[in-house]
């Protein structure tokens, strides 16, 4: 079992009123209509990316439209913002929460932060270990308690990836680092340099990733990535055709496709542990949201993956109890089910996962 995020709760941030998740597999997928939540569930962990992993909350907070933005029904409905997590390792449970009040002018500040490990087998939760209050970045960063480390580890190999933006300023059609190739950004600006990388140094992985492209789009033939002065440009050979084209080139779908192909089957070392994708199907010919799906099976056997989507294609590719449908109440927050399997084994005998979802049997329609 893969390193993962076992459960959440979450109050007060955007529609998240008061939710609660247990036990999230491996494999998710987050349905609902439009507005439901699913963009905030992923935004939350993008929070969290940056309050633990680059300790830059205050910038994540004015990037995103200051503190009372991210608060349900804004600061005086919800002066508070309130999170608990637990990481589940193959050494024990690992778990963080934090409390964020409102502050002026427009920000936050920790009025509440504490992390505890309970080992495996042993039958009892550990104690938590308090991180004070008052503090305007999260604590637990410089803490040096050996749990507390692990904890910042794990909660830093969360990563939210979304391959959205393909205009004409995006990263990913502009030159880029060659050496940048540890992993793959979340706006896959680097995508040229990881797939150098692989060229260079894993062919067969770089020879899978293009047969993989081949089967959504018949035309593509390789990736065509050269270096020039330390630096790479995506570009890309198509069948029976002599010239390389460049990003600036490529249709919208089809850049996406190249990064959500690579990050999707990347070797281990060059993965998150987990992994959330906002709308992966975006732009994409429903062949390719197919083969995304059964993409997204098969890493999960080895990290956690939860994809936010509107496809119904997609969704075929899970099982009822990998599914949480999402749906917003009138009051403007947003609800979290399960669909249990038990209750549509009649249905799913004639219907797919995804035709249950277009027939509004599983809800999270508008």
């Amino acid at each position: 079992m893969p390193n993962r995020i076992e459960s959440v709760s979450i109050k007060g941030f955007r529609s998240f009123a008061d939710v609660e998740i247990e036990d999230l597999p491996t494999a998710t997928v987050l349905i609902g209509a439009n507005g439901s939540g699913k963009s905030n569930f992923v935004r939350f962990f993008d929070m969290t990316s940056w309050m633990i992993g680059a300790h830059r909350l205050a910038e994540f907070v004015q990037r995103q439209g200051g503190a009372d933005d991210q608060l349900f029904g804004g600061s005086k409905v919800s002066p508070f913002m309130e999170a608990e997590m637990t990481m589940r390792t193959e050494a024990g449970r690992n778990d963080y929460r934090f409390a964020l009040a409102y502050a002026h002018p427009d920000r936050f500040v920790f009025t509440d932060e504490a992390f505890r490990f309970s080992r495996e087998g042993l039958g009892t939760e550990a104690s938590w270990q308090h991180l004070g209050s008052g503090h305007a970045e999260a604590r637990i960063v410089e803490d040096g308690q050996k749990s507390a480390r692990v904890l910042v580890g794990l909660l830093r190999r969360c990563a939210a990836y979304q391959f959205h933006d393909t205009s004409d300023d995006s990263r990913i059609k502009k030159k880029w680092d060659a050496e940048d190739n540890r992993y793959l950004k979340s706006h896959g600006g680097n995508l040229a340099a990881i797939l150098l990388r692989l060229e260079r140094e894993d062919m067969r992985r770089f020879e899978s990733i293009c047969d993989h492209v081949r089967r959504a789009l018949p035309i593509f033939d390789r990736f065509e990535i050269e270096e020039d002065h330390g630096k790479v440009l995506l570009r890309w050979r198509a069948r029976g055709m002599d010239k390389t084209i460049g990003a600036h080139l490529t249709s919208d779908g089809s850049l996406r496709l190249f990064a959500l192909v690579t990050l999707l089957n990347l070797p281990s070392e060059m993965l998150p542990d987990v992994l959330l994708l906002d709308e992966p199907e975006l732009g994409l010919h429903p062949a390719a949201a197919a083969l995304v799906g059964d993409m997204i099976k098969a890493l999960a056997k080895e990290r956690q993956v939860i994809a936010a989507t509107q496809s119904p294609l997609l969704v075929d590719a899970f099982d009822l109890d990998e599914i949480l449908v999402l749906e917003l109440r009138d009051d403007g927050r947003t609800t979290v089910r399960r669909c249990g399997e038990s209750a549509y084994r009649d249905w799913l005998e004639e219907y797919t996962t995804g035709e249950l979802w277009q027939k509004n049997l599983l809800g999270g329609r508008p």
